[in-house]
């Protein structure tokens, strides 16, 4: 029978071997998840899609009505929600806007995007706290 005190380093070194042979390998997926929370696979998909996209001009509109209208209310509703300072509203809306623009082409994501802007819209006007998106929003006495 062997010793303990052998044992104990034949154990730990065929562990130190079977962690160098795991460390060999790229950590990427790993620091992409923890970076990204959604699925890998829609990452992925998405990934995909974006680099077999040619480098065309996106359109003006996706085309999809709640995610049209929740572009069009965007700045005026987050600048009432105050979500974002008002310095950082212009670029997050540009890229939330392209990558619905992008998505609207992918006929893989298409589909759900509409679910996609009114989940976002929903979550917004939660945001709001019943507050108006109205730039100029009438005196608070005043009819319509």
């Amino acid at each position: 029978m062997m010793p303990a005190l052998p044992r104990l380093i034949l154990a730990a070194a065929i562990a130190s071997l079977a962690l160098i042979g795991c460390t060999s390998k790229p950590a990427t997926r790993a620091t992409a998840a923890a970076a990204n929370p959604e699925p890998a696979s829609a990452a992925a998909s998405r990934t995909a899609h974006r680099q077999r996209l040619p480098a065309t001009r996106l359109p003006d509109r996706t085309g999809i009505a709640a995610c049209d209208d929740y572009l069009s209310s965007y700045i005026a509703c987050h600048r009432a929600a105050a979500i974002f300072p008002p310095d950082q509203l212009q670029s997050r809306y540009q890229t939330m806007r392209n990558s619905l623009l992008r998505d609207s082409l992918d006929p893989d994501m298409r589909p759900q995007l509409a679910s996609r802007c009114n989940s976002l819209a929903t979550q917004l006007r939660q945001a709001l706290h019943g507050k108006s998106c109205d730039v100029n929003p009438p005196p608070s006495g005043s009819s319509p």
